[in-house]
């Protein structure tokens, strides 16, 4: 087979900057996530912070070509810390007509645009609603356009390596990660190591890839069409040993890590379900730590054996997205009043229904807190980051062992799919939750015989005893009818099913005293408006908090990782702040629960799109409820610099 040696940059001088962000958008089987993925990977291993938001096409099988089909991942890489995968990409690699149609709205006058030329036919065109040719009637005068054959000159490329036509076709999406590799000059050995490791059961496709990635960097060598290149060096970030980490697989080795601490086996019950279902793909390959995972028939029959091995004395965990916690509302009921420690993961998505399968949102607090038969409290928690998933999943693994009940997660689509660097903790740094088991008889009768009830309580945390089923003279029963206090046996007084329900409320509402308080990043002291948020929305809170700052107003953020029960001290924080703005991807369901518990004026800003927030949009509420009607400064940088370019002839 013959060969192509990667060229040097020839004569191009540098153009450093500080952050750029490039979306890669093409037909579902494109493999534009694939692209987009070891784009942000090369990034990592350079040492850039970085973010990424994959976007995928809810249809599964849409026709190729239409707008439906769309699949798209958009990476922010910077030499400094940031918040957010961008608001708006710097750079857009189109490879067909819809692609572009979709996705040129996003775009700044001024951005790059790269078009895929050899898609842009009659055929492509209708297919994505154009009337004319977008590349000849002068509707993109406005960007930079770079009109490159990638479909021809892939083929061509791959021909070497005998690869049959249409195979050598879906190689171009290397091709496209080739040019733009070359582009911002990525290191391109971890990308050829990767497809050799990756293909190395199918050799004639590794060569195929291989040949078109290069021909993709050579291109933008040879073909004179950038007058440079750029650089985009490595942030300074705290000294470790870093890993790019999505947020599911963060949850994934998160629940690793709290059955090693709670030196008990894990056993996920799952059944499948976008966009949670990479957990249950990630968790089914760690068998050598003791992991089991079962692929359920059902959503019910999923929750129902990870609350059965949380009886036998395993961390039971289970895995669904919005509709699935429907279905599982009703065992989740009975893991209140069997009080065992069980893990429910809600990544949630756009509804209701089916709603928007692919697509993020936060809709499901309300279902969270309130949706199940009679007074059910559960505790909440709920990440900031992709990486923060890993600590929530270990935090909500201590809540459920200590206190004996069941935890709900709030993650969302956009955590799930997008990634960042994650530094990899000292294992020396996590908690011992480790939980002893009962193993003797807690309770005498008059009559001197010893005896174990279920429901003697711990008198701290209100958690009731955890036996193993067989182990000797701990025999009991348990089961959905209410039991008696201490003994555990049904029964049906009034009197005593009040006292139960009000213990398993305070035994929640008591884990207020064991969780940290909330964090007010208020840099004045004495800011005019509180910025209130939870989950996924962080990083466009941060972002829009440090540009309205270096306009010289005065903002403060919060941040809830803790949703029920709300940390204690939030009654008191809420109520120094004139004005509270809580940004949701929901209409409205955090401000309901803060109006109700603390009676203030919280005001929602609300984004139900199936995509994440940019921090364009939070700044601009925060500017105007400050009275500020000036431009969005679009930096977010905590020195307040602004965008480095210069160039360098190398």
């Amino acid at each position: 087979m013959a060969d192509t040696a990667i060229r040097a940059h020839q004569d191009l001088p540098h153009r450093v900057v500080d952050r750029v962000v490039v979306r890669f958008a093409g037909d579902s089987g494109d493999g534009m996530q694939l692209t987009g993925d070891r784009f942000t990977t090369s990034s990592a291993l350079l040492g850039n912070d970085l973010s990424t938001l994959p976007d995928f096409p809810a249809e599964i099988r849409a026709p190729a070509g239409t707008l439906a089909g769309v699949s798209a991942f958009q990476v922010h890489i910077s030499d400094h810390d940031i918040l957010t995968p961008g608001d708006r990409p710097d750079v857009l690699v189109a490879m067909n007509p819809a692609a572009l149609r979709t996705n040129i709205a996003d775009l700044d006058p001024g951005s790059t645009v790269i078009v895929n030329t050899d898609a842009f036919e009659e055929r492509n065109l209708h297919k994505a609603g154009y009337t004319s040719n977008p590349l000849e009637d002068g509707s993109l005068k406005g960007f930079r356009l770079y009109q490159v054959p990638m479909t021809s000159i892939t083929m061509e490329a791959v021909k070497p390596s005998g690869t049959k036509p249409r195979d050598a076709e879906r190689s171009k999406n290397f091709f496209a990660l080739g040019l733009i590799s070359f582009m911002y000059t990525r290191p391109v050995e971890p990308t050829l190591e990767w497809i050799q490791q990756r293909f190395a059961k199918a050799p004639m496709v590794a060569a195929a890839n291989t040949l078109a990635f290069k021909a993709g960097w050579n291109f933008g060598d040879t073909a004179e069409l950038f007058d440079s290149v750029f650089e985009v060096r490595p942030a300074h970030l705290e000294p470790g040993t870093y890993t790019n980490i999505s947020g599911n697989t963060a949850i994934a080795w998160g629940l690793i890590a709290a059955s090693q601490l709670s030196e008990l086996p894990l056993f996920l019950g799952s059944y499948p379900i976008t966009p949670a279902s990479d957990i249950l793909h990630e968790l089914s390959k760690h068998k050598n730590f003791g992991v089991r995972t079962m692929q359920a028939e059902d959503e019910i029959a999923g929750i129902g054996a990870a609350l059965g091995a949380a009886y036998g004395g395993a961390l039971g965990v289970t895995t669904t997205s919005g509709p699935g916690i429907a279905l599982k509302s009703e065992t989740m009921g009975l893991a209140v009043s069997l009080e065992l420690p069980l893990l429910i993961l809600d990544i949630q998505r756009g509804g209701p229904s089916t709603g928007l399968p692919t697509k993020t949102e936060q809709a499901d607090l309300l279902q969270a807190m309130y949706g199940r038969h009679g007074e059910s409290p559960i505790p909440i928690v709920a990440p900031a980051t992709p990486g923060d998933c890993f600590f929530v999943a270990i935090e909500a693994a201590r809540i459920a062992l200590r206190y004996r009940t069941p935890v709900l997660i709030l993650s969302d689509g956009y955590l799930a799919n997008g990634a960042e660097p994650w530094r990899v903790p000292d294992v020396a740094s996590l908690p011992d939750i480790r939980v002893p088991f009962a193993t003797a008889a807690n309770h005498e009768y008059p009559d001197g015989t010893p005896a174990f009830w279920p429901y003697l309580r711990d008198p701290d945390t209100l958690a009731r005893a955890w036996a193993v089923p067989g182990t000797p003279g701990l025999e009991h029963r348990i089961g959905g009818l209410e039991k008696a206090d201490g003994s555990g046996a049904v029964s049906y007084a009034p009197a005593n099913h009040d006292r139960m329900v009000h213990l398993r409320a305070a035994k929640v509402a008591g884990i207020a005293r064991d969780i940290p308080p909330v964090v007010v990043d208020d840099p004045d002291g004495d800011s005019d408006l509180l910025l209130l948020g939870w989950g996924s929305t962080y990083g466009a809170i941060a972002a829009a908090a440090r540009r309205a700052r270096a306009r010289g107003h005065r903002v403060a953020t919060a941040h809830l990782r803790h949703l029920n029960p709300f940390p204690a001290n939030l009654g008191d924080v809420v109520r120094r702040y004139p004005r509270i703005l809580v940004p949701e991807m929901n209409l409205g369901q955090l401000v309901k629960l803060v109006r109700a518990e603390f009676l203030v004026d919280a005001m929602p800003l609300s984004k139900v799109s199936g995509q994440p927030f940019r921090a364009a949009e939070v700044e601009r509420a925060v500017l105007d409820l400050l009275g500020d009607t000036g431009a969005a400064t679009g930096t977010d940088r905590t020195d307040n610099g602004t965008v480095a370019e210069t160039v360098e002839d190398q």
